[in-house]
């Protein structure tokens, strides 16, 4: 038996944005996203459309969400727009994790509340007329994280040295635009970290023991247009027809992981991210290669549809195949390049795979 599930409405082409008023249905809607976004224009393009329907802007989200400035931030919402229905989130990965934090009410409209429930892995109580979840609209300006057609958000906490993943029935966005116009001004270390982080969201959700038909299918179709689009994309980043493609592939990749959830690559870029300082999209693909060897051999449907990815039937060339791909666009594959010894890297990889998210790979590690 298997199931796929995902309940998130999805627009996409260049100009989508204009069926943002659509989506609202007449609701009002707080925005959320970056700084740059208003010297891009976003903003405006945003409150033109949508008028009077636009209750607040926050412009302030910065990348790796945090739990010292989110909980200031989410006390702000729930005082100030409390009655506004939908939180409408303009940005790459980190903006829709904020918002996908912003949205989920407590009872008492306090982050600790909402806090404690991410450190105990738990739910949120039944809400009321007065006091609900906000629905949430998540347009992404970046191809890789996936977060517009999933439920999770990682929340971070930086002085405590680790992160959260936030998972709650009401964190599924309701609907998702994909504009790969958004796209065009991306810079060429966010566009390749970005790229890099959905072409390990599809290999993660194919080593994966929660790992379904459709999602494979979806992973694969993923996997393949990444690597045929993002090096042409890195050498061309004014083309729009290139950053479509790749909005696609990011697509299709987070509606992969939306129901297998990610696997060893990713349990092992937290702490790499977090101690090294390495930007989450390289620290979860740099390993692939090495992670791509220890799947191969542990399922026979897993190993057709990874050798189908790098046109091989030998284990050996597709993993040669990966590396070359990922030292092409500048990714050293060899975790001594980030500062990780030998002995730090095999400790890293066993704590890994022991982690809520390693435990979704597909083989064990022998002394774990």
């Amino acid at each position: 038996m298997w199931k796929y599930h995902n309940p998130v409405n999805v627009t996409a082409g260049i100009n989508s944005l204009d069926k943002l008023p659509a989506l609202l249905a007449g609701r009002s809607c707080i925005l959320v996203t970056f700084p740059e976004a208003h010297e891009l224009g976003m903003i405006e393009r945003t409150q033109q459309l949508v008028g009077e329907q636009l209750h607040g802007v926050i412009d302030t989200i910065a990348p790796n969400p945090d739990v010292q400035w989110l909980a200031p931030l989410y006390e702000q919402v729930q005082r100030e727009h409390a009655d506004v229905p939908v939180i409408v989130a303009l940005g790459g990965g980190s903006a829709i994790d904020s918002a996908k934090a912003l949205l989920c009410a407590t009872p008492s409209g306090k982050f600790e509340q909402l806090l404690e429930v991410l450190e105990q892995a738990g739910q949120l109580p039944a809400t009321s007329q007065t006091n609900a979840h906000k629905a949430l609209i998540a347009i992404p300006t970046t191809a890789g994280t996936g977060s517009e057609v999933t439920p999770w958000a990682t929340i971070w906490d930086q002085a405590g040295g680790r992160k959260h993943s936030l998972h709650q029935a009401c964190t599924w966005p309701e609907a998702a635009i994909i504009d790969a116009g958004l796209m065009r001004s991306l810079p060429a270390g966010a566009t390749l970290a970005s790229g890099l982080d959905a072409l390990s969201h599809a290999l993660e959700s194919i080593w994966n023991v929660n790992r379904n038909p459709v999602s494979i299918s979806l992973a694969v179709q993923a996997a393949r247009q990444v690597m045929a689009t993002l090096p042409a994309l890195m050498d061309d980043l004014c083309n729009v027809q290139l950053r479509s493609d790749m909005a696609q592939a990011a697509l299709l990749a987070g509606l992969a992981f939306s129901n297998t959830k990610t696997a060893l690559a990713h349990s092992l870029s937290y702490d790499i991210t977090l101690q090294h300082g390495v930007p989450h999209g390289i620290a979860c693909s740099f390993s692939l290669p090495l992670v791509l060897e220890m799947a191969l051999g542990s399922d026979a449907q897993v190993d057709a549809a990874l050798l189908s990815i790098f046109n091989t039937i030998e284990p050996a060339i597709a993993k040669k195949r990966l590396c070359n791909f990922l030292q092409k666009l500048g990714v050293a594959t060899d975790p001594t390049h980030y500062g990780i010894e030998p002995g730090a890297w095999k400790k890293m990889l066993h704590k890994a795979a022991n982690g809520p998210r390693g435990r979704n790979f597909i083989c064990r590690l022998a002394s774990a």
